[in-house]
């Protein structure tokens, strides 16, 4: 993975760009990652085919998962009907 600082991205973004287009390209930020550049095709390979709410209660490990959903009163608050 080609790595390039943000004063380097910001001075050769269109090279940068086209690297990103065969391999992703992390941009630092004070030495530390901060950014990947990446080709849309890549990102879209990453995420996978899009899943549907119900695919995903739907899967095996559904039932395994021991979180338990508690409502929030802090965003609860009466309706002004006036």
């Amino acid at each position: 993975m080609r790595t390039a600082t943000s004063k380097e991205f910001n001075q050769q973004a269109s090279a940068l760009r086209h690297c990103a287009t065969t391999e992703p390209v992390l941009i630092t930020e004070r030495g530390r990652p901060a950014h990947v550049l990446m080709s849309y095709a890549a990102y879209q390979a990453m995420q996978g085919p899009p899943q549907a709410v119900a695919d995903l209660l739907a899967m095996p490990v559904a039932d395994e998962l021991d979180a338990v959903l508690q409502p929030s009163r802090d965003l609860a608050r009466s309706a002004d009907l006036s």
